[in-house]
């Protein structure tokens, strides 16, 4: 099954910006068009939720937690899926994942820490 590889995450300070991506593997080629997307996060003692999701058209649905923040977007040509993060918040703090709708699979993660 595909491979999705997350990177980005970073230490940063409250109000801070961060973007995610979410790089496919490099096999995947045109497939990558109409996969859907999500992007969770679990913080230290919680449960994973989801954060949003990004179908093949480009719409996306975010969780009002951090609706009006955090935006998602595709770049069909780097097989990469980005989250966009601003105006970060101690609450924030998570491991960050994506994963594609479906799958059982889940990668590493990359952490985002936003400093009290």
């Amino acid at each position: 099954q595909v491979q999705l590889v997350e990177s980005g995450g970073d230490l940063v300070p409250p109000g801070g910006s961060l973007r995610l991506s979410c790089t496919a593997s490099a096999s995947i080629g045109e497939r990558f068009n109409a996969l859907t997307i999500g992007w969770y996060r679990q913080a230290p003692g919680k449960e994973r939720e989801l954060v949003g999701f990004i179908i093949p058209s480009g719409i996306t649905k975010i969780t009002d937690s951090v609706k009006g923040r955090f935006t998602i977007s595709r770049d069909n040509t780097k097989s990469t899926i980005y989250l966009q993060m601003n105006d970060l918040k101690p609450e924030d703090t998570a491991v960050y994942y994506c994963k594609l709708r479906h799958s059982t699979v889940w990668g590493q993660g990359t952490q985002v820490t936003v400093s009290e």
